[in-house]
């Protein structure tokens, strides 16, 4: 109602959010008339002035891969921040692929899923962009994603990064909690 954008995000479907609560999460989108968005939309401009942003981060490509139909089912497109990208299989490359293909958009979240300030605190920031950003994104890229957005592993940033990385990408990923209980936004 009020034209905003809700953006939810987790980690490990099926074990750090379970699949009934995605799909109510869906469910309640679809009742409500939102429109899915992804992070590729507000960086092209073409998001409406409300709906859903739903992502998932890290390494979890057989479990995004299982929710396919689930998100097929609700017309749902996704945003998935994919770190540790060296280290994938061909299989999961060719489940990153159909995802893409499915209409979700796949997005950079580093290479080590290190946490940045502590990163440059100890090799530089040089150091940070050349070995967990740069390659991040420029090997997704190479494999044929439009790349718009860096999500920070653990929602660790600095002003200093956020510049550095925003001559790369035209938007960052940071996340804040203020309530307490939270000890760390990601799990891995």
């Amino acid at each position: 109602d009020r034209g905003e954008v809700v953006e939810l995000y987790a980690h490990h479907p099926g074990v750090t959010v379970s699949w009934d609560t995605i799909e109510h999460v869906l469910a309640g989108a679809q009742e409500r008339d939102l429109p899915f968005l992804t992070y590729g939309d507000l960086a092209r401009g073409v998001a409406p002035s409300a709906g859903l942003l739903l992502s998932f981060d890290d390494k979890w490509v057989d479990a995004w891969t299982s929710g396919r139909d689930l998100f097929q089912r609700y017309g749902a497109r996704v945003t998935f921040f994919v770190a540790y990208y060296p280290t994938y299989t061909d299989a999961m490359k060719a489940e990153l692929q159909q995802l893409a293909a499915d209409g979700h958009d796949i997005e950079a979240h580093s290479i080590t899923h290190a946490r940045a300030p502590e990163y440059v605190e100890s090799q530089g920031l040089a150091a940070y962009l050349d070995e967990d950003v740069l390659p991040s994104i420029d090997l997704l890229r190479r494999d044929g994603y439009d790349v718009t957005t860096f999500a920070y592993p653990f929602g660790s940033r600095t002003d200093e990064t956020d510049g550095a990385i925003l001559d790369h990408v035209s938007q960052i990923r940071s996340v804040a909690f203020t309530w307490s209980g939270v000890a760390d936004p990601c799990p891995y």
